[in-house]
């Protein structure tokens, strides 16, 4: 909604110049407001599938580059999100070739345009980095580089659990680069789990702004991390889906869906599971240790999620159930029906009646 304050809106209101450079996914019109009314200057996207530049990369890249020159003397936040490497897969032709002739050959068909598509993303990053350098802004400028998700089947994440879609490690963990001059030290790192919540909070507090009055931000500042001076204040972090997406992971759950209806909490090296199928239609709490509606995993000992733990250490899965549910009705999370209205048991029966 338009009303809703955006990291655009909150730093456009603090004196910088703001910059979107590609993908959106908030919808538009009345499903959402776009990037123009959500506090950005500047909104640049596609069009896609040129053979040139089939992801936009360098279209993309460019505008970027053009903007940061143009407000190369006063604050600016620039946000490039690349349509790279979302499906449909896409590599410029001398790309292609290049991974093509490789001698180590993979056993995919798609695995040259994977890896070609990767390698030009990564040159867009590069060309970033170098117009930061050539302008001179290299040292007064935090570069943060992440994802939205884990890898695809298609970049098998062995030895985490699962990929993209999933709440499995290989699902959620994802790359997470800083780059700040004078403030992060460089070649250090820091295994506190985060998540990408975390960054609207984070640009504000390095810009030195308060977080827009009226607005809830569900993150925390990653400062003290990023200066080494201090850790953060919350005891855990929560992942929330209460629906279904199609097409299972690898080495997932079941063999139908990436998840099914699922919450996770993150608390120090424990991680759990709450199913919330399981969970609503299978006796609860009352039925846990049969039901099969929590998994709990140590990610210091199993960081590929091998072993469940949730009947052997009852004493952690019930601290972090409780974390869990006391998340849940702190926030308000929305949670799948107990039973669907609109469900007709009869229904199937009827659908087949004088089919063979």
């Amino acid at each position: 909604p338009v009303e809703n304050i955006t990291i655009g809106d909150a730093m456009k209101a603090g004196g910088y110049a703001t910059g979107h450079f590609g993908k959106w996914h908030l919808g538009g019109g009345p499903e959402g407001a776009s990037p123009k009314e959500q506090g950005f200057d500047v909104v640049v996207d596609g069009p896609m599938h040129n053979a040139k530049d089939p992801k936009s990369i360098y279209k993309l890249t460019e505008a970027a580059c053009d903007f940061m020159e143009k407000n190369k003397n006063k604050p600016f936040f620039c946000f490039v999100s690349h349509h790279a490497i979302h499906t449909r897969l896409e590599a410029r032709g001398e790309t292609l070739a290049k991974f093509k002739e490789k001698k180590e050959k993979v056993d995919s068909p798609i695995a040259p345009v994977y890896a070609g598509c990767t390698y030009d993303l990564d040159d867009g990053v590069g060309i970033l980095m170098k117009k930061l350098k050539e302008l001179g802004l290299e040292e007064n400028t935090l570069v943060l580089y992440t994802s939205d998700n884990g890898g695809t089947p298609a970049s098998p994440q062995e030895p985490l659990r699962g990929n993209k879609g999933g709440y499995y490690e290989g699902g959620i963990r994802e790359p997470f680069i800083v780059r700040w001059p004078g403030v992060v030290k460089p070649g250090s790192t820091c295994d506190v789990p985060v998540i990408n919540i975390d960054m609207y909070p984070t640009f504000l507090a390095a810009a030195g702004l308060d977080v827009p009055k009226g607005k809830v931000l569900d993150g925390e500042s990653l400062l003290p991390l990023l200066k080494q001076s201090g850790g953060l204040k919350r005891e855990a972090i929560f992942w929330h889906f209460p629906g279904y997406l199609d097409r299972p992971v690898i080495r997932g759950r079941d063999p139908v869906f990436r998840t099914r209806p699922v919450s996770v909490i993150r608390k120090g090296d424990w991680k759990l599971h709450l199913y919330h199928e399981e969970w609503q239609l299978d006796g609860g709490r009352a039925k846990l240790d049969t039901n099969n509606a929590v998994e709990l995993y140590n990610l210091k000992d199993d960081i590929g999620e091998h072993k469940n733990v949730a009947n052997s250490n009852k004493k952690k899965r019930d601290e972090l159930l409780d974390d869990l549910l006391a998340w849940i009705k702190a926030t308000d999370a929305p949670l799948p029906t107990e039973k669907n209205p609109k469900y007709d048991p009869d229904a199937e029966a009827k659908g087949m009646k004088g089919k063979k």
